[in-house]
Parts: structure tokens; sequence; C-alpha cells
């Protein structure tokens, strides 16, 4: 069998899609050696897997830039013809609508719908138009959460026997150092301890104001001095954040470390004191799943799939109730015990989720398909 997968999200810095496609097709190569895999772009990305990377697992990079807007009607079909692809699964919302094989699209959120107002016009212009589209082509949705399948349903009018629910897993990498291990990571990214951390796009769905707002009172309320360390490249309306931390005048108490590398994730994450993620939405939520991995006791909001991925391993808050959101810092800020206990707890809850488990149940949609 040959399988072709939508490369794109590797051609950038790497965010949620962009782990997920790669940490899927690395694990799909892996446990099925006697497929072959293929990852189709025409953007160059990165293809080194650390000198590991598995025999059937190939990268197709096709130049063709100056005809990108064609890549999806023309070039792409025209590829998947040439290799002789069994199917095609589109990591990133799309797939082809003329495919001359059977396709699989993962829609990852419907955030373009449900809020919209955290999105460029553009973008939600374009993906209202073509979203609809990319599901009733498909032959069958990967979605990353019960929540994502129960919104595709509703959003596009799909019925729910042709969606197909696989939850992602923290990558391999993502597991607790000790401290002695994690200094010169702070040292490099200026960061003091104690700190409070949180990893993502700087952009309105994460909620940060209310973050920044929650932090406020609890240094004007409480004898805690965390730094507060947000990571993460600037996304869209991401002034207004800056431009708080600059009204309370918070610029010495809160760290921005713009986009950091993968590599420097698991010591950050395994020295905070705890890790923040008052996002409104999300379609699965990665960064709490990864803080758990590592040891970091979790804050996040009670909503959309985030309950799903946490569980009863982290504190949850409602998303705009700051006041909540400062007394949950403040109750694993003050009490050892209780930082312990969500510590355990989150590696617990982040064991119950496998890249393995989700390569073998994608692979069970791919045979489904081609029977």
């Amino acid at each position: 069998m040959r399988i072709a997968l939508d490369a794109i999200p590797l051609a950038a810095a790497k965010t949620g899609i962009g782990h997920y496609t790669d940490a899927l097709a690395g694990w799909l190569a892996r446990v099925y050696s006697d497929h072959q895999y293929d990852l189709l772009s025409p953007f160059d990305f990165d293809f080194d897997y650390n000198g590991a990377r598995p025999k059937n697992l190939n990268k197709q990079f096709i130049p063709v830039r100056s005809i990108f807007r064609k890549w999806w009607l023309v070039g792409l079909p025209a590829l998947l013809r040439i290799y002789k692809v069994d199917l095609f699964h589109g990591t990133n919302y799309c797939v082809p609508v003329f495919a001359p094989c059977p396709t699989v699209v993962t829609i990852h959120d419907l955030s373009l719908f449900t809020q919209s107002h955290t999105h460029e016009e553009e973008n939600v212009k374009r993906g209202k138009r073509r979203m609809p589209i990319m599901a009733r082509r498909a032959s069958r949705i990967i979605a990353p959460s019960e929540w994502t399948k129960r919104e595709i349903v509703e959003q596009l009018r799909v019925s729910p026997e042709k969606i197909r629910v696989i939850y992602e897993a923290a990558r391999e990498g993502m597991k607790p150092l000790p401290p002695h291990l994690c200094q010169s990571v702070l040292d490099k990214h200026q960061i003091r301890r104690p700190y409070l951390l949180y990893v993502g796009t700087i952009e309105p769905r994460k909620n940060l104001l209310t973050l920044i707002r929650a932090y406020d009172e609890l240094l004007r309320t409480t004898p805690r001095r965390p730094q507060l360390v947000l990571c993460g490249g600037r996304g869209w309306l991401c002034d207004e954040v800056f431009n708080l931390v600059g009204d309370l005048r918070l610029q010495d108490q809160v760290r921005f470390t713009g986009y950091v590398e993968d590599a420097d994730l698991p010591a950050l994450y395994s020295a905070a004191e705890a890790f923040v993620y008052p996002s409104l939405y999300e379609g699965f939520g990665l960064p709490p799943l990864e803080a758990m991995a590592c040891g970091a006791p979790v804050i996040t909001s009670d909503v959309s799939s985030l309950p799903e991925v946490v569980g009863k391993a982290g504190l949850t808050h409602a998303p705009n109730d700051a006041h909540a959101l400062t007394e949950a810092m403040a109750k694993l800020l003050g009490d050892e015990t209780t930082r312990e206990y969500f510590r355990r707890a989150g590696l617990k809850q982040a064991a119950n989720f496998s890249w393995e488990r989700a390569a073998r149940e994608t692979q069970s949609v791919y045979d489904e398909v081609l029977r």
C-alpha cells in the first residue's frame, strides 16, 4: 500500500498541525514497515529524523512555488497519479477535489465557524467556503476529539458515521528533566525561577488577556512573585496582549520568549511551577498534554476539548473568570503537596495517550476506506 500525506505543515516553524503531521508519518512508517508513506509538499521541509528515518518514509519535495495556487487543483492530483498512490491523507483540512484516489482528511477544529472573531476575516471566508467541500469529498474524516466530532456534525452537516476520533499524544522527547539539565535552557531564554509557563501562539483564541489580568491580581493580592513566561510566536491581533502588559506595568514580570525550539520545551515544562493554558477553544490541546508528560502541574479552561485531554489531572476554570484563574495559580504556588499531586496525576493522564495507538487507528481508517 502506498499512502501520501500532506507535508505543507512541515515547511514552516512547526505548530500543532506540523507536530501532528510529523509524528503521525513517523509512527505509521515505524509500525507498518510493509507499506510506503510519502510526504508531499511544493515547499521544502526538514526531513532528518535525527538519523533514524524509517526506510519506507520518503520526502517528495516538488518545487513548484510559482504555481502553488494550482497545487491542489493540478499539481498534487498529477503527482498522485505519477506515484500511483493508493490513498491521500490531508493532514491540514484540505484534500484535492479531483483526486485520482480515495482521500482522508483531518479536521483539527471548527474555530473558523464557531470562533470566527478570533481569526482574520479573509481566512474565515476562505475556510467557510472550502471546509464543507473537503468534508464532502473525503471518504473519511479524522477528528482529534469527541468535541471536534460533534462540531463537525453540527457545522458541516456530516454524518457521524463518516468521522473517526483519533486522539493525538505527546511527542517522544516530552518527559520530565531534572533541575540541573533545565538551567541552561532557562538561562538561554532569560527565565528565572519560580515561573508560570504558557506555550502557544500569541493570538486572541488563547485568551492571554484573561491570563495577564489574573496574573496581575495574583501579584496584587498574594505574596507570590513568580515570573510569567509566554512562549510563542506572534499571531493575529497580538498587540493587545503586549499593550496590556505595558498598561499594567508588568514588563519586568512578564517574559515574552518568542518562538521556542522544540528541543527546549521539555526543560521549560519540567522546571515550571505550573503550566497555564486558559484557551477559549481547542480542537485537541497538545500543549497541556505535553506539559503533563513533562511533569508540570496544569491549569486550563473547562471548555471545548480540554476536559477530554486533561481529565481530572489538572485544575480547570471558566475561561473568562480571571479571579478563578488567580485562585488556581495561587493554590499551586502556595502548596507543594497540591503541586506534587497534580504533577503525578498529569504524568499518569499523559500516559493514556500514545502515538503508536494513533498510528494504528489511522492506518485502520486507511484500510477501511480502501476496502
